[in-house]
């Protein structure tokens, strides 16, 4: 069984050089391709690209002619980046994506390939790992890797001036114990992130006093940004060029982003892990429309803060490795607006209404009426 493992290294200055090189040789390759097979489209059409094997050869004959700090850059890695540049644009002419985007310097979503070429690469110890082409490198987490597992292949990011690295290790297969609990219907939301269908209630991580603190320090600093950016353009500059000071202040608004994300995603694992230590034989989700949710402006952040696809993803994944069956109800199921004991709709169900009360004199909170009767749904499909 095959299993990726993400922890943060803690490379040397000419360590972090090169793998900053090689990731932006990575991401000006992924750009040229796509730039290049934009051009092929509009001008032959559709049936017409340039593959990234090809396109490889022009890089090695052409263009590194005119740029020669390309050759800085592992040719396995510049490669890797020309497939994926392909596989993003044949999903686009399929009709299965939108138009692939550029990727942009200051974002670093491009991750760095590095290939297993000698016999020592990407051996694991408990606190550094050999990676190819950069040496062994400073683990900030000790003993979170599997030392004597077998290491297929493994990338490297970088992200608000941290360094990452991503392997795709060789485990054997976990035997879990078979699901034999009640199964539970779980209704995801804003006011709550989770109601189940037993009660328990997991409150919005983003109403805390701690995710609070860090939205108003984030404010702050964007405001900071944005005058850095205002007083280069009032000394006589046409364009807001960087300079080290927004620099610094860019990576400051970064890892405020991704504490912030930390957080959110550490509260989305403890859910998920206390969900399957019960080991319930099903769990409910309703299929919710979340793009169409985000076009209320007045909710779009709080939905976005909430991030229910990760949530469903991640749990969907977890499920299926225990063999706990998940199951999907159609979005427009009355969850809501049934009644759990009756089966009565009450159509005019609003909003603001958080009490479900029924004629047959049940009254209980409106999420968990609907987590009951997610969790009683006859009609859905398999995840």
């Amino acid at each position: 069984m095959l299993k990726g493992y993400k922890t943060e290294i803690l490379p040397t200055k000419q360590q972090a050089l090169k793998i900053r090189q090689t990731i932006g040789t990575c991401r000006y390759l992924y750009n040229l391709y796509l730039a290049s097979n934009f051009e092929v489209y509009e001008t032959l059409g559709s049936g017409f690209f340039v593959t990234a094997f090809t396109f490889d050869k022009y890089v090695n004959h052409v263009v590194k002619k005119e740029f020669p700090w390309i050759d800085d850059c592992g040719a396995k890695a510049r490669k890797q980046a020309l497939c994926n540049a392909e596989k993003a644009f044949k999903n686009y002419m399929q009709g299965k994506t939108n138009r692939p985007r550029f990727k942009k310097k200051r974002q670093q979503k491009v991750k760095a390939y590095f290939p297993k070429n000698a016999k020592g690469d990407w051996t694991i110890w408990r606190h550094k790992l050999q990676v190819p082409t950069i040496g062994i490198v400073k683990l900030k987490e000790k003993g979170y890797l599997p030392t004597k597992a077998k290491v297929r292949s493994g990338t490297i990011s970088y992200k608000a001036g941290r360094y990452y690295v991503s392997v795709l290790v060789e485990v054997s297969d976990n035997k879990f114990e078979q699901p034999h609990g009640e199964g539970i219907g779980i209704d995801l939301g804003v006011k709550e992130l989770a109601v189940m269908s037993d009660g328990t209630i997991k409150p919005n991580i983003n109403k805390t006093s701690r995710v609070k603190q860090l939205n108003k320090k984030l404010r702050r600093e964007q405001r900071r940004l944005s005058r850095k950016y205002e007083m280069k353009k009032k000394r006589g500059e046409k364009t807001a060029t960087y300079s080290a000071n927004i620099e610094k202040q860019v990576v400051k608004i970064q890892r405020l982003y991704q504490t912030l994300t930390n957080i959110r995603v550490d509260y989305e694992n403890k859910i998920i892990a206390a969900i399957m230590k019960r080991k319930p034989s099903y769990i409910v989700l309703e299929d919710l429309n979340v793009r169409g949710m985000m076009k209320n402006r007045h909710l779009s952040r709080a939905i976005a803060a909430q991030r229910l696809f990760y949530f469903r993803t991640k749990l969907t994944t977890k499920a299926k490795q225990r063999g706990i069956e998940v199951r999907i109800v159609d979005r427009f199921y009355p969850s809501s607006k049934k009644c759990s004991s009756c089966e009565r709709i009450k159509s005019d169900l609003k909003l603001k209404d958080r009490i479900y009360r029924c004629e047959c004199g049940l009254e209980l909170d409106r999420d968990l009426n609907a987590a009951i009767n997610l969790r009683n749904a006859t009609k859905y499909e398999i995840a």
